[in-house]
């Protein structure tokens, strides 16, 4: 049964549905625990205080039933389809539940044409709630919005995915988003607990006991999602029989594995590759070492990876350590050629050098600069003494005439420039004093004393330009 299923067919509000309420509050004997045991009013409601405790705002909106449209964005099993429910239950607009799963465009425009007629001779609103919202594209989202607009239905909106990304920019201007978060560990665990002794909808007629030691394991492992929370614990129950006593081995049992919360095309995966990058970045191998792991327990390309562990080398670390490009190709070619598992540690070993690689991101900067520069002066000469003189004509037009060839200086370096003239003096690299680049910045220091004793125009010589 899905949690669409739950709500029956549409549902009227306060104004009128009373034996529609009296049938909804009778829990079905053979639905699974988490759907017996959702809450049906605000006080049941464990968690989310922020927006549900006392004062909060959308506490204040269902209670004053002014809800008008919004987006619940969270993690699965946090409450967002038990809200709409209670807003179900405390309106007086006509509830309607819609999947965006399961129905499609033809079906809103139903919606809306009832939702016209009902507005038009009784004055009732109507709120459309659809569930994965998400999952209609861009296009179809575009149905809901006239009519949104013109107050012609209430759009309650659920997704597991960052509507930033998912829903419609004129969808989101006329509606409110709330947050949910994963339910802590200590709301888990009343959940439970409550579930235990409830001997109407929950697992109280069964005699059933558990060690606090196993809820505490089960709301601990059920990431903040209360519907897998009350899954295990339902079937830690089978496990122990009725009368028993829910173990700890019961519950592990019970939970089998843990899957890692990740989609590799939604915001918890620029979430998850910007933890990476952050801690490389960093200098915290463990972080980078953690971070990795998750991506790769969640099913992340490992070339992905290994793609941004090369750009981490040349944007944060650069020339402060020149071998950290190599590591990182390195580990690419080697998971390339071993595979996963065996190469995964090779990409492993790439994200710790990095992470205790000295740090600069002068080279990315220096370049940045230089590419505005080069947009900026795409007309500029060449200077006549650094062209390419093949030909005679070349030659007598002043192509490489003073050109001075720095192997004939026996320190190697001769001053000149090498830049255009609106551009000459400018620095657009100076190293930092780490790693390598503390070497370079000592090779340069050198290079402009040398160009001043000659008295040449260097590259760094007399004033400059810092870009």
């Amino acid at each position: 049964m899905s949690e669409l299923d739950l709500f029956g067919a549409d549902r009227g509000g306060a104004a009128g549905a009373s034996d529609e309420r009296q049938g909804s509050d009778l829990p079905d004997p053979g639905a699974p625990l988490a759907a017996r045991m959702r809450p049906r009013t605000l006080d049941e409601f464990v968690g989310q205080e922020n927006i549900l405790g006392p004062g909060r705002a959308l506490r204040e909106l269902i209670e004053k039933d002014e809800v008008g449209s919004l987006i619940l964005w969270g993690p699965p099993g946090t409450g967002k389809t038990t809200i709409a429910r209670i807003i179900a239950e405390r309106t007086a607009a006509r509830f309607v539940p819609f999947s965006a799963v399961t129905e499609g465009v033809p079906r809103v425009r139903q919606i809306v044409k009832e939702a016209g007629a009902r507005l038009k001779a009784t004055g009732r609103r109507t709120i459309l709630f659809c569930d994965e919202i998400h999952r209609f594209n861009k296009a179809q989202q575009d149905a809901f919005l006239p009519h949104v607009e013109a107050g012609t239905i209430s759009l309650i909106g659920a997704t597991t995915e960052n509507p930033s990304f998912e829903v419609i920019g004129a969808l989101l201007s006329r509606a409110r988003v709330f947050v949910l978060e994963g339910l802590e560990a200590e709301d888990l665990e009343a959940i439970l607990r409550r579930a235990l002794a409830d001997e109407e909808r929950g697992l109280g007629g069964r005699g059933i006991q558990a060690e606090d030691d196993a809820l505490t394991l089960l709301a601990r492992e059920a990431d903040g999602d209360a519907r897998r929370a009350l899954n295990a614990l339902e079937t830690a129950a089978t496990l122990a029989g009725d009368g028993g006593r829910i173990t700890g081995d019961h519950a592990r049992e019970a939970l089998q594995r843990r899957f890692a919360h990740y989609d590799k095309g939604g915001e918890e995966h620029y979430n998850l590759i910007s933890a990476l990058h952050k801690a490389v970045r960093g200098s915290d191998p463990d972080g980078a070492l953690y971070w990795l792991a998750r991506m790769l327990e969640g099913g992340e390309d490992p070339l992905y990876l290994a793609r941004r562990l090369i750009r981490m080398a040349v944007e944060d670390i650069g020339l402060s350590d020149p071998g950290a490009l190599g590591i990182a190709v390195a580990a690419r070619d080697a998971f390339q050629m071993l595979g996963s598992p065996e190469g995964d540690l090779a990409l492993a070993e790439a994200a710790v050098y990095l992470a205790t690689a000295p740090k600069s991101n002068r080279l990315y900067a220096a370049f940045g600069s230089a590419r505005s520069a080069a947009k900026d002066t795409p007309a500029e000469p060449v200077p006549l003494h650094i062209r390419n003189a093949p030909t005679g004509l070349m030659k007598d037009l002043g192509y490489g005439a003073g050109y001075r060839y720095a192997f004939e200086d026996e320190e190697h370096y001769v001053a000149q420039e090498y830049l255009p003239e609106s551009l000459r003096g400018t620095r657009f690299y100076e190293p930092s004093a780490f790693g390598h680049e503390k070497r370079i910045g000592e090779r340069l220091e050198w290079w402009r004393r040398k160009a001043a004793e000659q008295g040449g125009g260097s590259p760094a010589a007399g004033e400059t330009e810092e870009r």
